[in-house]
């Protein structure tokens, strides 16, 4: 997940997207550990707890029980609906006047105040913080000096941020865009108290928000135990005790914890599961279409792999996958085979295309091993593919993905898989660019649009663009879509974009996964969001 700057059609696109689509460890004690308490599979997340340096599923999943910002997206329909700001009012849709709701506070108990968000964000794209998430404050003016393309910053504020009141600030941006609003439910853009700037180690030790839990302890690699926090004054209270995320490095023991009790939520359905779940679990197995898209991403960075004429490599590397088979037999239904880089779930309407990918995403093994062979062949005689295995089955697919191109490019073909024991390692490994091999590279959206499978993943220096791709002509179509205020035309030259993706397969998509989870007879209310992450705070505990 997680991107860059945000399209000017943004609110259309989300209406038109929503309609398309019908718009480790165990347990120390049985259950949840105790009354009230829900008990969920985990995996820790690769950085501390900063919103704006957050942007990953797993820290993602906690920053959304610990904070509130402006606006939220509904957890059913994925509109972007006010939560803080009483209003965001503009006259000419480049400069912003936002004044805060009453009441808010942190859970140490300081208020919300306007303070609270412009220093939060002047924090957020400051470069000297190393914020993840620094992208989305590009649009405000006053961005380039905090975060320069060279050279040191000019100052500590964004002269775009304009504190008028303990409720009121404005917002200038660069340019006019109408739907800014609607980009501000992003965790990036929450509020942070003045306890994180006092004592930024004990804060992130033990972060303190203004959402409806607290951070009770949190030991990485075992758990965090959160608690629901009394004085929460928003409208969605949590509906039980507390959350506890227990870490697991295989979902299998997380899977076998929930079947025996000692677990109350598992989030992801183990592949080898798949064929029991509706006998083990009944109604209480979730599977429903995710805005979420699995691919493999080669690393352009790297000499072999990047060098002109490689496009047939690569190429010929999607061709020889057999996911029609893959996604049978080892997901059993849950993953659809992928036919372009977004989703399904977007809708036609929305930008979703069956036809974007094309023959490359179509299993030929002659041609497979004839486009290899023109483009020179794997690096070295073999292919390696990276992937953490601690969750999502990954080990599994990567296995059978392996076995597809060795058996569709016969005698002298060496596929192997490198796995890395943790999500927060691999993320590591991936971000500071030392993979040399295709790498595992899902991405669930931020925001149910197109432009959020292509800008952050493939524009030239996007903040999760780790394979390095570059294409001028790429860029160029996504900076005249997002310019385009109507919808149909800004998703046709998103599209005309993906074309350029199709020629030179930066990535592999492989399938489209949708949102699966379980859980135990002791809770109810359990649902997950368009995203697949579970709505924690409404889960009751009989």
């Amino acid at each position: 997940m997680r991107g860059a700057t945000h399209a000017k059609w943004a609110a259309c696109a989300v209406a038109v997207a929503l309609t398309a689509t019908a718009c480790g460890g165990g347990s120390d004690s049985g259950g949840g550990g105790g009354a009230g308490i829900v008990s969920s599979s985990w995996g820790d997340p690769q950085n501390p707890l900063e919103p704006a340096n957050t942007n990953e599923v797993q820290g993602g999943k906690v920053l959304d029980m610990l904070f509130r910002g402006l606006k939220r997206y509904d957890p059913k329909t994925g509109e972007a609906k006010n939560v803080l700001a009483d209003t965001i009012e503009t006259t000419d849709s480049q400069n912003f006047t936002i004044t805060l709701k009453d009441g808010w506070k942190f859970s140490n108990d300081e208020p919300v105040t306007a303070q609270s968000f412009v220093d939060a964000w002047n924090y957020g794209a400051d470069v000297r913080n190393k914020q993840n998430n620094a992208p989305f404050f590009s649009d405000i003016v006053g961005y380039a000096d905090l975060h320069p393309e060279s050279g040191d910053p000019k100052g500590k504020t964004m002269s775009g941020l304009v504190v008028k009141d303990a409720k009121t600030f404005t917002v200038a941006l660069k340019e006019k865009f109408s739907t800014w609003p609607d980009t501000l439910g992003y965790q990036a853009f929450s509020p942070l108290p003045k306890a994180f700037f006092t004592d930024h180690a004990g804060w992130l030790n033990k972060p303190v928000g203004n959402g409806p839990y607290t951070v009770d302890s949190y030991t990485k690699g075992t758990a965090m135990k959160l608690r629901k926090w009394e004085g929460y004054t928003g409208a969605d209270k949590a509906q039980n005790g507390g959350v506890d995320l227990k870490v697991y490095t295989d979902n299998n023991t997380a899977y076998t914890d929930l079947i025996s009790g000692n677990l109350d939520l598992v989030d992801d359905v183990p592949a080898q599961q798949l064929k029991n779940v509706k006998k083990d679990l009944g109604a209480r197995y979730i599977n429903q279409s995710a805005l979420i898209i699995q691919t493999l991403t080669f690393p352009l960075y790297d000499a072999q792999w990047g060098k002109a004429g490689m496009e047939k490599v690569r190429r010929g590397v999607s061709m020889a996958i057999n996911r029609d088979e893959i996604t049978k037999q080892i997901f059993q239904g849950t993953r659809t085979p992928a036919k372009d880089w977004t989703s399904p779930a977007l809708g036609d309407k929305g930008g979703y295309s069956a036809t974007a990918c094309g023959d490359a995403c179509t299993f030929d093994p002659a041609q497979a091993k004839k486009l290899i062979e023109e483009g020179g062949g794997l690096p070295g005689g073999k292919i390696t593919l990276t992937s953490n295995v601690d969750t999502g089955s990954h080990r599994e697919w990567m296995d059978a993905v392996c076995n597809s191109i060795n058996n569709a490019l016969g005698k002298g073909a060496v596929c192997t898989v490198n796995p890395v024991g943790t999500f927060a390692d691999f993320r590591n490994q991936q971000s500071s660019f030392k993979l040399t091999g295709p790498f595992r590279s899902g991405w669930q959206a931020d925001y149910p649009l197109i432009q959020n499978f292509l800008e952050p993943l493939y524009y030239t220096g996007a903040s999760s663009n780790y394979g390095k791709f570059t294409s001028k002509d790429f860029d160029k179509l996504i900076d005249e879509a997002n310019q385009e205020g109507d919808a149909a035309k800004a998703i046709v030259r998103f599209q005309d974009a993906e074309k350029i993706l199709a020629e030179q397969m930066p990535s592999i998509p492989l399938w489209y996964q949708n949102g699966s989870a379980g859980y135990s007879e002791r809770v109810s209310d359990v649902a997950l969001n368009q995203f697949s992450v579970p709505v924690y705070d409404q889960i009751k505990v009989s």
